[in-house]
């Protein structure tokens, strides 16, 4: 039994627990929280809370600890500090940030001999394997990733942080005409513009000026200013009525040609449709603990991605039984 530790709390490690219920050779131990851990409920009988400054004492607990800090603020810090002393696996998503994310973890879990595994998801994670194995395939053609239609919670966030704004949900959005023209194998030139819109749905203040908030969403740098947006302001009834869930899903298309004169066309597809992005992203990461688990046991160490991870360490099943079924 592979004995799974919760570093934090929130939606992901609510969909870690309940991808672990799912799968009949782990099970969670412990929950570490920076906040009170009397105010921390889980679902799993029997599981102890404790706050994180008592982590260390309840190494022997745990196999693998699952990284449920925010991406981008707190997993730069806490899984190179938690990998000198546990099995981690964690979802950090900044893409450009992960060489610099993967050296700092890397040193550490060397230095503890312990197994990291980093960047686990779905993007990154599930479509960046699918680009390596289309490009792998394919040398000669070219990579299209569409995100959506489902909320982006960064750019709701960003839409949150704007002055007279209650709560918003921004929801990234395909181009359908993008979209044929890749799927043809023509290999079209698109702009970001092209690829995506962006449609947000805003609570706003009493009396709040609605005219200078849609103007600083659809400039924002970085988020909007790229894309054509579209604002929507709602009641906060009909945002809890009609926006309440976290959907996402999204495409990976590898377009190629192959032949001697390269007369042949050739699409590889993978999509993505997710009633709620946190549960899978959570499901991903459960077979990457059981990974890190076994590469350990196998006398591994040192950071890892996806890219490094062959897939039968992500299975329940035994090597036998693979052959038998899925080969």
């Amino acid at each position: 039994m592979i004995k799974i530790g919760l570093y934090g709390y929130g939606n992901i490690a609510k969909g870690v627990e309940c991808a672990i219920m799912q799968n009949e050779d782990m099970c969670l131990t412990s929950v570490f929280t920076r906040r009170d851990p009397s105010t921390v409920k889980v679902m799993t009988e029997g599981v102890s809370v404790y706050h994180t400054d008592d982590i260390l004492n309840h190494k022997d607990e745990i196999d693998v600890l699952v990284m449920c800090g925010g991406s981008a603020t707190d997993l730069p810090e806490q899984t190179p500090k938690m990998a000198e002393h546990f099995n981690v696996v964690d979802s950090f998503d900044t893409h450009k940030r992960i060489p610099e994310h993967f050296s700092n973890v890397d040193e550490k879990a060397k230095k503890g001999n312990k197994v990291a595994i980093i960047s686990v998801g779905w993007d990154p994670g599930m479509f960046s394997l699918l680009r390596l194995y289309g490009g792998a395939i394919l040398p000669e053609g070219a990579d299209y990733t569409f995100w959506g239609k489902g909320v982006s919670q960064g750019h709701s966030d960003a839409i949150r942080r704007i002055d007279g704004v209650i709560d918003a949900r921004q929801y990234t959005i395909p181009v359908d005409s993008a979209l044929e023209a890749v799927r043809s194998g023509s290999q079209p030139q698109l702009t970001t513009r092209q690829k995506h819109t962006r449609e947000c749905f805003v609570v706003v203040e009493e009396g709040a000026d609605k005219e200078r908030i849609e103007r600083e969403i659809v400039t924002m740098k970085n988020y909007f200013d790229e894309y054509d947006t579209t604002v929507n302001f709602i009641s906060m009834e009909e945002l809890q009525k009609n926006h309440s869930g976290i959907p996402h899903g999204g495409f990976v298309i590898r377009t190629g040609k192959t032949g001697k004169n390269k007369e042949n066309n050739h699409v590889i597809e993978y999509s993505l449709k997710l009633d709620s992005n946190p549960e899978f992203t959570s499901s991903v990461i459960v077979a990457y603990a059981r990974a890190a688990y076994r590469l350990n046991k196998e006398g591994d160490n040192g950071c890892k991605t996806v890219f490094d991870i062959a897939p039968k360490y992500l299975s329940v099943k035994s090597n036998e039984e693979l052959r038998a079924s899925l080969l």
